[in-house]
């Protein structure tokens, strides 16, 4: 009868401590697994960091759209041309009531874009006609020292039996510029009932044969 019940006291023993034995390794089972959910490095949400920090890159490049592109796709480093570097002439054109106006670059590479602003000065009378707008569209062109471009100038040409109204010096503010240089011409529109300058036109600059 000792001899059993020691027999079961020892039983109990083992049956106890291997219990105890699997729940040590449940317990270190279940923090091995719960690891790696507790310790998640910046930056390891699927490269949401890195695609952050190329899109902020993307959004934050120049805007200077008006720079005139290069063969290659890439903006051409030049500045718009200032009046300081440009020499400025005027001569008739082929055909009658056109007058081009040049542009010549004096100075370090540049380029211009847009319509000069062109004011018709009377020798005589008050004001003078300030130049329409064509509706052409607007190229950039790119001038290195030494090279010119033009626009054209359209007027009414003098068909009437009057003497009409003698233009002899032209006020030209290039594109993109508030300085103006005054250039000599002589061309003579009409003197009609309706406002004359709605038939004054300038075209941007680079368009036309050049």
């Amino acid at each position: 009868m000792r001899a059993q019940k020691i027999t079961l006291a020892t039983l109990a023993l083992v049956t106890g401590l291997t219990l105890t034995a699997c729940q040590g390794d449940d317990t270190a089972a279940s923090t091995d697994d719960a690891a790696p959910a507790a310790s998640s490095p910046a930056g390891d949400d699927g490269g949401s960091g890195k695609e952050a920090a190329e899109e902020t890159a993307a959004t934050s490049g120049d805007t200077a759209s008006d720079a005139p592109e290069g063969s290659g796709g890439g903006q051409i480093n030049t500045g718009p041309c200032k009046t300081a570097n440009l020499d400025i002439s005027s001569a008739h054109g082929m055909g009658e009531g056109t007058l081009h106006i040049a542009f010549e670059n004096t100075g370090d590479a540049c380029f211009l874009k847009g319509f000069p602003g062109v004011d018709l000065k009377a020798d005589s009378g008050p004001g003078g006609i300030n130049a329409n707008r064509s509706d052409l569209a607007t190229p950039s062109v790119v001038l290195k020292t030494g090279e010119s471009t033009r626009a054209t100038l359209h007027y009414p040409a003098n068909h009437s039996d009057g003497s009409g109204v003698d233009i002899t010096l032209l006020d030209i503010t290039p594109p993109n510029e508030t300085h103006s240089k005054t250039v000599p011409t002589k061309i003579n529109v009409p003197v009609t009932d309706h406002s004359t300058s709605d038939e004054v036109i300038i075209d941007p600059v680079g368009t036309g044969k050049q």
